[in-house]
């Protein structure tokens, strides 16, 4: 059992990926919509956030966030997938 890694608060974690997504210029809801991320990836992508160590470091980036950013910071787990998506 000493491998178990607790998940993070999967509301906040939502709004993380949300947020991230947002000051990327990367809307979750259209890239569903237009079928470039399914309904399960999404999903996926929020387990994901939940196991993420870097909750804290995530929530500084995004608050000094004043407008869109051109990249994910390098501790995001979703960095990759941002700028598929971002780029259509």
């Amino acid at each position: 059992m000493g491998n178990v890694q607790p998940l993070g608060d999967p509301v906040t974690h939502f709004w993380l990926t949300r947020s991230m997504a947002r000051v990327l210029g990367v809307s979750l809801s259209e890239a569903m919509m237009d079928q470039s991320l399914s309904a399960e990836d999404y999903a996926a992508m929020v387990t994901r956030c939940r196991m993420c160590p870097h909750t804290e470091a995530c929530q500084n980036f995004l608050g000094q966030q004043a407008g869109a950013e051109k990249s994910a910071p390098e501790f995001c787990c979703h960095a990759e997938l941002f700028e598929r998506l971002a780029a259509g």
